[in-house]
């Protein structure tokens, strides 16, 4: 099949050649985010391949159907930045990555609890300019602390494992609770609950109409003074605004973040010789106890090899069948997900 590839850097354009060696597919790579307005780009191709950060609307899969698009194959999980009811009724069919690396960005979870609890960040940067004090550095012992994973998926339970193995009381909310969770000894609680009695709250859950802004300024005011949030799923899971006062007043004592909701615009560039134009960002970047990544918690090779065989055997899936087993339909929007 035909196929442009949006959003593409050259470790998208490696391991996709890897694995389009097995497939066979005419892959024409773009560096520009798929939107209404690059759209037309991908006249003449019945496939499109996309990321977290293409823009999906249903103006931009008006443009897609009418140069003859039939599929867009996302190389990711979520795809809450696709207007599915639109794709539906253009005749549209949008597949998935469902699972490529949860050990990758279960892994980069618990890096950013360890960094912001042991403040690694400031540690570092103070010893490459000869500072070795310790004032200001001390953390705690994550054994007998309480983590709340809220959803507990695939990358939710990977994470439960790692923190139950360092000694960690386990709380989880998820509308399906995991058995494999169960095992571990976490106890399965209502959110409330959850924020309320957690040192460490981490976020696996997908980002739907029922998750939007999950963590706003209620959410907040629930939890214990001084506790800990970790957010690599989604960034519109919480109210970015609510969680920079709760930072200021001192109630939220650190907070990692490997997604923004507005990232789109940022997140995959090189903006070093810039001036961030993101009032918002710009404000997260001063606290010394909040570090943000660059959605980079699925960045390992395994993952990407996963990712490029899955997106690629859906492509293959697709045109030889019209139909393919990651298929997205509409109704799973309003279904509750797990994270994952």
């Amino acid at each position: 099949m035909k196929v442009a590839v949006f959003s593409t850097k050259s470790y998208d354009r490696a391991f996709l050649q890897e694995a389009n060696a097995r497939h066979n597919h005419q892959l024409e790579f773009f560096q520009a985010r798929l939107d209404a307005q690059t759209a037309p780009l991908a006249a003449g191709y019945p496939g499109v391949c996309v990321f977290v950060n293409d823009l999906l609307d249903r103006p931009a899969l008006e443009q897609l159907a009418q140069g003859g698009t039939r599929l867009v194959a996302l190389r990711c999980a979520g795809f809450n930045n696709v207007d599915l009811p639109a794709a539906e009724e253009l005749g549209v069919v949008v597949v998935r990555v469902p699972a490529y690396s949860p050990h990758a960005v279960a892994e980069h979870t618990v890096g950013l609890i360890l960094s912001l609890n042991r403040k690694i960040h400031r540690a570092y940067q103070r010893v490459r300019d000869g500072n070795f004090s310790l004032q200001g550095l001390m953390g705690f012992d994550l054994v007998g602390k309480t983590a709340g994973v809220v959803g507990t998926g695939k990358i939710g339970a990977v994470v439960a494992r790692i923190l139950h193995g360092f000694g960690c009381r386990l709380l989880g909310f998820d509308p399906h609770p995991n058995p494999e969770c169960r095992k571990l000894g976490l106890e399965y609680v209502p959110l409330e609950e959850l924020l309320a009695r957690s040192d460490i709250i981490t976020l696996h859950c997908p980002l739907t109409p029922q998750t939007y802004h999950l963590i706003n300024r209620d959410a907040l005011q629930l939890l214990k003074p001084g506790a800990m949030l970790i957010n690599t799923s989604r960034g519109a899971v919480i109210d970015t605004p609510a969680v920079i006062q709760a930072l200021k007043s001192g109630h939220l004592g650190s907070l990692g973040l490997d997604v923004y909701e507005e990232e789109g615009d940022v997140f995959f560039q090189d903006l070093s010789d810039q001036v961030i134009q993101d009032d918002v960002l710009a404000r997260l970047l001063t606290f010394p106890n909040v570090i943000v990544t660059g959605h980079q918690a699925f960045f390992t090779r395994e993952a990407l090899q996963a990712i490029a065989e899955t997106t690629l055997g859906n492509i293959t899936q697709f045109e030889q069948t019209g139909r393919c087993t990651n298929q997205v339909r509409a109704q799973e929007v309003v279904k509750p997900a797990q994270g994952g």
